[in-house]
């Protein structure tokens, strides 16, 4: 209430200043203890903070002892009966603390008057706003990586199986020389399908992994062929229906459900079966107990299948529409995880202002019990 806020400020004027405050709903996706290192960052002024998120109280100076501050808010979280006289005997104590001559002078604009604040949560405005959907994106993208390295992981896992299906031909007195040569080339992708799976952070770092492994299975394919006395296959763009088939031999017509009918590239077995007038052998993947063909799935696996389907062969992209994919997300959806991928982060430590450290964590207590800073109850 406006009237809770002026009288905290006109008590925080009558402390001397240098104390803000920050008020954030329970619901609040953030702690008390990140929301507090953000605002110290971007605020950059001496003083004494707290702020109020997910009934929690939480509390960090530099111009009070080490530990000072957040044991102040423990008591006052403790002892309160409301947020708001929670926040005013927090004040008091700050105030108390400060002028027993254990702590520093209190900085701030204009003397001894300090800079008055109630940072409630529009006054924060976008600064807040940005810190709570950047570590939401984090989130986001950290479940989506999740789902495609499961997906990603399968795929590796049959290169793998058939590279080992051929160990023992190519090691066979006589064998071919150039089917050896792309066993070899074969291993070299699956390595490095490996490595960058290791190294993946967001969507987008898949894309690379998608494009080995095509590489992988079309040496294998040769590999085999060339052992077999053929001739390698024609390099062509992988099966549509499920890349894990290999290189494709022919291009059909097909319909998705709901779609019009388009060109797709498709391995030998998969073109009778289409011919004979029965479904092919789609690749699924499994998603929050769902099972899909993939070209359905949500954007975040697009870059993975576009380096698999379109990494080695110009023009296929142009003919090919993949559902919730083509929606904008082939080609867009995917970035916003990306681009944010690396934000959100907000550590402990010291916040070096000018007066002193920001040294004692954010620390403080529970409003109504919860446990998150080893606070009271109100009332308690």
């Amino acid at each position: 209430p406006v009237s809770q806020e002026e009288g905290l400020e006109e008590q925080i004027s009558r402390a001397g200043g240098g104390i803000y405050i920050a008020v954030f709903p329970e619901d609040s996706e953030a702690t008390a203890g990140e929301l507090g290192n953000e605002i110290i960052r971007g605020t950059g002024q001496d003083g004494t903070y707290a702020v109020v998120a997910q009934n929690t109280l939480g509390a960090d100076s530099n111009q009070l002892r080490r530990g000072e501050p957040q044991a102040l808010a423990r008591q006052a979280a403790q002892g309160a009966s409301s947020v708001s006289q929670g926040l005013a005997d927090f004040v008091s104590s700050v105030e108390q603390a400060r002028s027993g001559g254990g702590s520093n002078e209190p900085g701030g604009s204009g003397g001894g008057g300090g800079f008055l604040g109630i940072f409630a949560l529009a006054a924060l405005g976008l600064g807040a706003f940005t810190f709570m959907k950047r570590r939401r994106l984090k989130r986001e993208t950290q479940s989506q990586v999740a789902d495609v390295r499961r997906v990603v992981t399968d795929d590796l896992v049959a290169l793998g199986d058939d590279i080992r299906a051929l160990d023992l031909d190519v090691e066979m007195p006589g064998a071919n020389p150039e089917a050896k040569a792309r066993y070899a080339e074969a291993v070299e992708a699956y390595i490095r399908a490996d490595e960058a799976l290791d190294r993946a952070k967001t969507p987008g770092d898949f894309q690379p992994i998608g494009k080995e492994l095509e590489e992988g299975r079309y040496d294998i394919a040769a590999a085999r062929a060339l052992l077999e006395g053929e001739q390698p296959p024609e390099r062509r763009a992988p099966c549509f229906f499920d890349p894990r088939h290999g290189p494709s031999v022919t291009d059909v017509e097909w319909s998705p459900a709901g779609g019009e009918p388009r060109p797709v590239p498709v391995c030998g077995a998969d073109a009778v079966r289409i011919q004979d007038g029965e479904e092919p052998r789609s690749r699924e993947i499994e998603l929050g107990g769902e099972r899909m063909p993939y070209w359905q799935a949500p954007g975040q696996f697009a870059p993975f299948y576009a380096g698999g389907m379109f990494g080695g062969v110009g023009g296929l992209a142009t003919g090919l529409l993949f559902g919730s994919m083509l929606s904008g997300s082939m080609y867009g959806g995917w970035g916003a995880g990306e681009a944010h991928a690396d934000g959100g982060g907000f550590g402990g430590g010291d916040f070096g202002s000018g007066g002193g450290d920001f040294g004692g964590g954010f620390g403080g207590g529970d409003f109504g019990g919860g446990g998150g800073f080893g606070g009271g109850d109100f009332g308690g």
